[in-house]
């Protein structure tokens, strides 16, 4: 595994995110330049919304493609050790909870989460989603992932030596 990529949400389009490679094992991971990828960032219009009892699922469009987002509303399941009388003051499901409220249709966020594979598609199990107020937000996001693909991720791990 590549430490530089592993553990940091890296700046990426939809584009780069839905042509990541995946590899088959369990659980799936997912390569950009051979450099392992888990966690991303993203920023864009929410273009669809479906609320349910246990979690919302968004669309993300930046662009360059749609990136099919979940947000999980009940992290119950998640803590096998938690009883059912702690889930009503469960301070992550009530983060959660709030930014649901943030994802609107035509909104701009930034979302932050790790890659997932559900039923043979790339997804983003949502950790944060941040409403932004700048709308030169999607354009800044754009650049920063041109500049950061050329001088940091794309990179490959045996750099010619200068002669």
């Amino acid at each position: 595994m590549d430490p530089l990529l592993h553990l940091v949400h890296i700046k990426i389009l939809a584009a780069d995110l839905l042509s990541l490679t995946v590899q088959q094992t369990l659980p799936p991971s997912f390569l950009r330049q051979g450099r392992t990828v888990t966690r991303v960032e993203l920023v864009g219009i929410v273009v669809s919304r479906d609320r349910r009892e246990k979690f919302l699922r968004f669309l993300i469009d930046d662009g360059t493609g749609c990136v099919p987002c979940v947000l999980w509303l009940n992290h119950q399941y998640l803590n096998a050790n938690a009883s059912s009388a702690s889930s009503d003051s469960d301070p992550t499901a009530e983060m959660a909870l709030k930014m649901s409220e943030e994802v609107c249709l035509g909104a701009l966020v930034r979302v932050r989460g790790k890659i997932v594979m559900y039923r043979g598609a790339i997804q983003i199990a949502i950790r944060d989603v941040v409403l932004e107020k700048d709308p030169n937000a999607e354009v800044l996001h754009w650049l920063q992932c041109v500049r950061l693909a050329k001088e940091c991720y794309d990179l490959s791990s045996s750099a010619p030596s200068a002669t």
